[in-house]
């Protein structure tokens, strides 16, 4: 299958590293035009720079240097990118945090980025791709979402309400052309990744069996027994970003090695 998406702009929020990084590299790859987002100049210009060595062929990268996780933020990116056809909620924090200690800052601080971001870009780009009849918006959450980890739970709860926002948009999407779905990711390994391993197993331990312990302790049941590298992320969302994926929306697609114990999410 050769996913072509040439003449596409599409927007990767939280796209400096990991997962996002990922996601913009392969969407690069398949010929979009790609805005690569982050809080700080610097580190936008840098993602640039590994993009374009990454995907010399592709078009040029929008640096959209902006903090969506504000209003004001949020502005500036629709300054910098007016108009998108591929729009990629990845921004997201997480952490790890006893139930009874997430403070309200805490919570309001979770929604705000990993929630309210994602809305408040929908609701800016959504109509655009509806009138023009044509478009995709992906979330990306998380097992977490179904299977909400004891250790934070306020991260959970996010992932969660991603699920929700998404199917909700899909319906006011219906019939438009464009597709709103959520890709539910499984244990990733990215550096944020290995550092919360690291809060969870013995830090003395190499990075290898590192990861098999905390596979086998806090994840077993993960069918793949690893985590998922975020190239295998982003296979998924260029599919959904593509014409091959016309009649999936309102859906939540897992790419979690088989961590959730259910048929649906």
């Amino acid at each position: 299958m050769r996913i072509d998406l040439a003449g596409r702009t599409a927007l990767v929020t939280g796209s400096t590293q990991g997962i996002g990084l990922a996601i913009a590299t392969a969407l690069a790859r398949s010929g979009a035009r790609v805005a690569v987002n982050g809080r700080t100049p610097d580190r936008v210009e840098a993602a640039v720079a590994r993009l374009r060595a990454a995907a010399p062929d592709a078009p040029e990268p929008v640096a959209a240097a902006a903090d969506v996780a504000t209003a004001e933020g949020a502005d500036r990116l629709l300054g910098l990118l007016p108009e998108t056809d591929i729009l990629v909620n990845n921004l997201g924090i997480f952490g790890t945090r006893p139930a009874l200690e997430i403070t309200d800052d805490d919570w309001r601080r979770y929604f705000e980025v990993n929630v309210l971001a994602a809305v408040r870009l929908t609701r800016a780009y959504l109509p655009g791709m509806m009138r023009r009849g044509t478009g995709r918006v992906q979330y990306i959450a998380s097992d977490s979402a179904v299977v909400v980890p004891a250790e934070m739970i306020h991260y959970g709860m996010t992932k969660t309400a991603l699920l929700a926002v998404s199917r909700g948009f899909a319906k006011e999407a219906a019939g438009s052309g464009v597709t709103v779905n959520c890709v539910l990711a499984g244990p990733t390994h990215t550096g944020g990744v290995e550092d919360f391993v690291y809060q969870l197993v013995d830090r003395d331990l190499p990075w290898e069996e590192a990861q098999r312990a905390f596979m086998r302790e806090h994840r077993p049941q993960s069918l793949l027994q690893r985590l998922i590298e975020p190239e295998e992320i982003a296979h998924m969302v260029v599919y959904l970003a593509s014409g091959f994926a016309s009649a999936t929306t309102g859906g939540a697609l897992r790419v979690d090695g088989g961590y959730v114990d259910s048929i649906l999410p």
